[in-house]
């Protein structure tokens, strides 16, 4: 018999040594190696046991499949998301950086299903329930069948869901919560494990919709470990940029419906703002003017217009100042290479700056050829329509390549009445510069 020995395991990835180690050399994880217990060394086999009739296995095509049925919470952005709405003993993991509006978007959301006559309970463990109806009465969140509760033992969290009864349920946050059962701090691996599962069982025996907010990590990831994610049916991001009010809502996993959908919301004084449309937070232009073009990008199925600015000035600096925001600083300096050596377009002796309207980020490759237009216009001080609009890839040689969902991007900007549609038919970057010009107005300079 093998003699007992104490082992440690990474509770994020499940590597196991003899001795503790601060941070995990395979997952590369600080602070969730933890003692696993006694290993006896005794290898015993399971024997199998009976399977019931009701259990047994059967072929897949003799498997009934059952519509399911969702409610909608209030928001059809939100919706969009969630793939239709709430599934009910669905559990929704929503992530985001600090102050980009977790709560206050799902406190709209909590008053607009009361509003529909279905009983909320909100339980918020970071704040208290007099702060958070600051927060509702300022984003006109008022009403009856909303219920408030500021906990942080998840026993106490599983009475008030007995006291309730809610058909929402709503945890801020899951990192927050601890139960007294399991050794350590609120936000512990094993302690978001614990109240992770808990819930879970808890929204699948009453068939309970349930959504946790979750706190993210330096990088950006979803704190805590890695199975709260694989526990959740739906795990959604919340983005934007502090700074603007433009906010969007990603699903990264789904098990009810598609992950490519994207919600677009704006905050506002009075709380936050779902936006159907949202060309018109990325447009700017009032006419033809240099340095400016269109161009058609994709977030997740949708299509939206985005306007580039650029602005090129001549310097007698030995190096030119590159400045960039919203778009990619390295595949701008690839295609002013390529515009320099392709095009003939001067710019080694001019300051560039490139930047999207609204506060938009633009990461795909089909911005490349709107971002080129947009500089050599700039330099040249010729006009672009407004009525043009442009997308595809620069490759080095010069030539546009096609993009993914092209007749998405083309319908799309026909429908906002842009009639000339640059793209992969131009073959290479100078074809489409020409073509560009060909349709621009000249410049008239100003007297002074």
């Amino acid at each position: 018999m093998a003699k007992n020995s104490s082992a440690f395991q990474c509770s994020e990835c499940g590597w196991q040594a003899a001795k503790w180690a601060g941070r995990c050399p395979e997952c590369q994880q600080w602070g969730t190696v933890v003692e696993a217990g006694t290993a006896s060394g005794i290898v015993t086999r399971i024997r199998p046991s009976t399977v019931s009739e009701d259990r047994v296995a059967r072929r897949i095509t003799d498997i009934r499949t059952v519509e399911v049925e969702r409610w909608s919470s209030g928001i059809s952005e939100f919706d969009r998301v969630l793939g239709g709405g709430f599934v009910p003993g669905a559990a929704v993991l929503l992530s985001g950086e600090p102050g980009v509006g977790k709560s206050t978007l799902l406190l709209e959301v909590a008053a607009r299903a009361a509003r529909e006559g279905r009983r909320v309970l909100y339980v918020s463990a970071e704040e208290s329930v007099g702060q958070v109806r600051l927060r509702a009465q300022r984003t006109n969140a008022l009403t009856d069948n909303l219920y408030l509760a500021a906990e942080t033992d998840l026993a106490t969290v599983l009475g008030q869901v007995e006291a309730v009864s809610p058909d929402l349920l709503i945890v801020d946050s899951v990192q927050t919560v601890a139960s007294a059962t399991v050794d350590g701090l609120a936000g512990q691996p094993s302690q978001v494990r614990e109240v992770a599962s808990a819930l879970m069982r808890l929204a699948k025996e009453r068939d309970l919709p349930l959504v946790l907010v979750g706190h993210v990590t330096k990088d950006g990831s979803i704190a805590g470990p890695r199975v709260l994610e694989h526990l959740v049916d739906v795990v959604c991001h919340f983005e934007g940029d502090r700074h603007t009010a433009l906010r969007f809502i990603r699903a990264l996993k789904n098990r009810f419906g598609p992950t490519d959908e994207v919600g677009c919301f704006e905050m506002t004084g009075d709380g936050i703002a779902q936006v159907s449309d949202p060309s018109k937070l990325f447009l700017s232009r009032t006419g033809s003017v240099p340095g400016t073009c269109i161009t058609v990008s994709m977030e997740g199925k949708r299509a939206i217009p985005v306007e580039i600015q650029a602005l090129v000035v001549k310097t007698s600096a030995p190096n030119p100042r590159r400045v960039v925001n919203g778009v990619d600083a390295s595949r701008v300096a690839m295609l002013l290479a390529v515009l320099e050596r392709r095009c003939g377009t001067t710019l080694s002796d001019h300051d560039v700056y490139v930047s999207t309207v609204g506060g938009v980020r633009l990461t795909e490759p089909a911005a490349d050829l709107a971002i080129a237009i947009a500089i050599a216009s700039a330099a040249s001080n010729w006009p672009i329509p407004e009525t043009l609009a442009a997308y595809g890839e620069i490759s080095l040689s010069g030539e546009v390549r096609p993009v993914t969902a092209a007749p998405h991007r083309a319908s799309e900007a026909r429908r906002l009445g842009y009639r000339k549609l640059l793209d992969s038919a131009a073959g290479s970057l100078r074809t489409a510069l020409g073509m560009a010009r060909s349709a621009a107005e000249p410049v008239v300079a100003p007297e002074f």
